[in-house]
């Protein structure tokens, strides 16, 4: 047995730790359909409330949900990922080692 092969995890773990990260910066392209919904739902109400004078406090605490329900999304994304890599490793190296105590190379 070789190494394990888990260059399509280690590939899907880099895009998500880049769309994490720009999801912290405040983009919008990691966003899944309904989060840049929201999202511009959030916008066009604030820029709605600052024509008139108002506040914009509710529209930035919407935007600022939608922005940690996709954070939060991504990091249980990139768990499961990480997760999901170990287990192959650690069940590679188990056959392996199991190969090994029987004496069969």
């Amino acid at each position: 047995m070789g190494k394990p092969d888990t260059r399509r995890l280690d590939r899907a773990i880099r895009e998500t730790t880049r769309k994490l990260e720009a999801v912290r910066q405040g983009e919008m392209w990691p966003l899944t359909g309904p989060e840049r919904r929201a999202a511009l739902r959030a916008l066009a109400g604030g820029s709605y409330r600052v024509m008139r004078g108002r506040s914009t406090s509710r529209a930035d605490n919407r935007l600022e949900s939608v922005s940690t329900a996709a954070e939060t999304r991504l990091i249980a994304e990139l768990t499961a990922l990480q997760i999901e890599r170990q287990r192959i490793v650690t069940e590679t190296a188990r056959a392996k080692a199991a190969k090994k105590s029987f004496g069969w190379w």
